[in-house]
């Protein structure tokens, strides 16, 4: 099954329909996340029972308030700034390459291409 029809969602869904398809593999230690993904029972949880970190500031609504590391969220939007400068590109924005090992390819040389100015 092609990645497109087992994880894409429309535009209108909310963030979490993704996260509870791709939380349960991720494979990294620590989980950075906007607002949106604060959610006790299908986010933090489970992220906490795996044994991973979750870096997601609390909602203003929230109940109870929780801690969580500010200075590693700040980092955050270097990764956003990233993905900005990469969809600059337009065959990369909108996927010229039809497979997969060339359009990783194409990211690949863009990211050092970003990388080294």
């Amino acid at each position: 099954m092609p990645w497109s029809t087992r994880w894409a969602t429309g535009g209108e869904a909310h963030d979490l329909v993704g996260a509870d398809q791709l939380l349960p593999t991720m494979q990294a230690d620590t989980l950075i996340a906007d607002k949106a993904f604060d959610a006790d029972e299908r986010v933090i949880q489970p992220l906490a029972a795996a044994g991973k970190v979750a870096v997601i500031p609390p909602r203003a609504n929230r109940q109870l308030s929780r801690s969580y590391d500010r200075d590693l969220f700040k980092a955050r939007h270097l990764i956003e700034n990233f993905f900005a400068r990469l969809k600059q590109f337009r065959a990369i924005a909108t996927r010229y390459d039809k497979t997969k090992r060339n359009f990783l390819a194409a990211i690949q040389l863009v990211a050092a291409v970003i990388w080294l100015n």
